[in-house]
């Protein structure tokens, strides 16, 4: 089972899944906050991350290049079946309703809900 990430877990993952086969120094450089967390910092997270399941990596020497091994999608998936079943009860109408009344939905994307929901 794929377990859920602290947010500075998803921030670091977010960066991995976008450039792929990575070292440490690559995320630091990604990452915008300034000033920037110290390496060891950014290398415990990518640890724990290694530890959970989440990535993989390949050592040259004293040198890991790392990759994920949970996709972004799957990732997704399972936070928000998560998030479905905490806050909406599973109920696609509840759903669909808080986004109707709190994200300022277009009538142009309910349309488009609607035409989605008609071709399933």
């Amino acid at each position: 089972m794929i377990e859920e990430l602290t947010k500075t877990e998803e921030k670091i993952m977010q960066i991995i899944w976008n450039i792929g086969k990575c070292l440490v120094r690559d995320i630091i450089e990604k990452l915008p906050d300034e000033p920037k967390p110290p390496y060891n910092t950014i290398s415990s997270v990518v640890r724990l991350l290694e530890s959970k399941g989440f990535l993989g990596f390949k050592a040259y020497g004293k040198t890991h290049e790392y990759f994920p091994i949970i996709t972004k999608e799957q990732y997704k998936e399972v936070t928000f079946k998560k998030v479905f079943a905490d806050y909406f009860d599973n109920s696609p109408e509840s759903l669909l309703s808080f986004m109707v009344k709190k994200e300022n939905i277009t009538n142009e994307e309910i349309d488009k809900i609607k035409r989605m929901i008609d071709n399933f």
